[in-house]
């Protein structure tokens, strides 16, 4: 019995598994959506309306391009430190939302609190009490 137990446990592991992938591939589209189109133009625009992607530094080739989409046709060699942070930012929302979600679940799957115990007897009460001058005696 405990051995079909554990084959019905792992197929819910295993499920639970493949959706959270699914979710995540999802996630992550969403999340490059909102970094790109949402939350670096308004950036780009305080750094002087740069766009944020084209922030590199040609290491070999025609140092005089403007774009990355022009350096990648001239096929220069560059560092693209732009894409990067686009790239932490990614990480870094998709990090806050996980901790946001895991929190929730922790506190939804978290034990309730037991209820307070309740106000003892008269009779343990009296007991306490005759417990607690017999200690005072000596």
């Amino acid at each position: 019995m405990f051995d079909e137990f554990k084959k019905f446990a792992m197929r819910g592991s295993v499920m639970d598994l493949a959706v959270g992938v699914i979710i995540g591939a999802s996630f992550t589209g969403i999340v490059n959506s909102l970094v790109k189109d949402i939350i670096m133009p308004p950036v780009g625009l305080a750094l002087g309306g740069v766009d944020f992607a084209n922030f590199f530094v040609v290491l070999k080739g025609d140092r005089a391009v403007d774009t990355l989409t022009a350096a990648a046709a001239a096929k220069d060699v560059t560092l693209n430190y732009g894409l990067f942070v686009n790239a932490i930012i990614n990480f870094l929302i998709v990090a806050f939302v996980l901790f946001l979600l895991i929190r929730q679940m922790n506190k939804l799957a978290a034990p309730p609190a037991a209820e307070a115990a309740p106000p003892p007897s008269e009779e343990v009460l009296l007991l306490r009490e005759i417990r607690d001058n017999l200690k005072s005696r000596g």
